[in-house]
């Protein structure tokens, strides 16, 4: 089952979002060019960087920050953060992707990084659809009361985020919401009842915040 417990600001309080911590990085298969391993230790979130190591000696030779992640102090910073989430080699370029799907070139010669265009299939897409937010949030959403006010919105990427938000061990999610009279974001957090999922009619608290 499914309770709901709301929280809604204005953009500017999104900070709300804090107690759902980002998920842990993805963890990035190391690639072997030219007796070299090239690996990205995701263990900076304001910063993606790859290194080189020798093969043989095992010993590091440099690394190279790919790309920064501008930090919005009112922000919390962790949903922040974006990492690299894969590596790869063709002749003499590392090529580099995030977690967003950028694709970075970097020149394993003169370490010169170039940003790759987009592809039209990529530039099409919006940054976050809530067609990706689970069918069983969708529901709890859509036959509660909340439907009514409120609708979900795909402002920023990701628009949900999962997590364990009140340390009883089970799995919460906090989805992004719109006021449909103001256009305020919010955001509204998805209890797991049981294993199912499935959607009840339990008490919701409320708390808001207007700016």
């Amino acid at each position: 089952m499914l309770r709901l417990v709301l929280v809604f600001s204005a953009i500017a309080l999104l900070p709300c979002l804090a107690p759902a911590k980002r998920a842990a990085p993805p963890k990035v298969e190391p690639v072997i060019h030219g007796g070299i391993r090239y690996v990205a230790p995701n263990d900076d979130g304001r910063r993606a960087y790859i290194e080189a190591w020798d093969v043989q000696t095992n010993k590091k030779l440099w690394d190279l920050t790919v790309f920064t992640n501008r930090i919005d102090p009112k922000l919390e910073e962790d949903v922040q953060w974006i990492f690299i989430n894969k590596l790869s080699v063709r002749d003499d370029t590392l090529l580099v992707t995030s977690e967003h799907g950028r694709r970075y070139q970097v020149d394993l010669q003169t370490k010169a990084i170039k940003e790759s265009e987009p592809s039209l299939s990529q530039a099409s897409q919006p940054v976050a659809q809530v067609r990706d937010i689970p069918e069983v949030v969708k529901r709890a959403i859509a036959n509660g009361s909340l439907a009514r006010e409120y609708e979900l919105s795909s402002r920023v990427n990701p628009s949900y985020l999962r997590g364990d938000l009140n340390g009883d061990g089970k799995t919460d999610i906090a989805v992004l919401v719109k006021q449909r009279s103001t256009g305020k974001l919010g955001i509204a957090i998805i209890k797991w009842c049981d294993r199912q999922g499935n959607s009840c009619r339990s008490r919701k608290r409320h708390r808001q915040w207007w700016g």
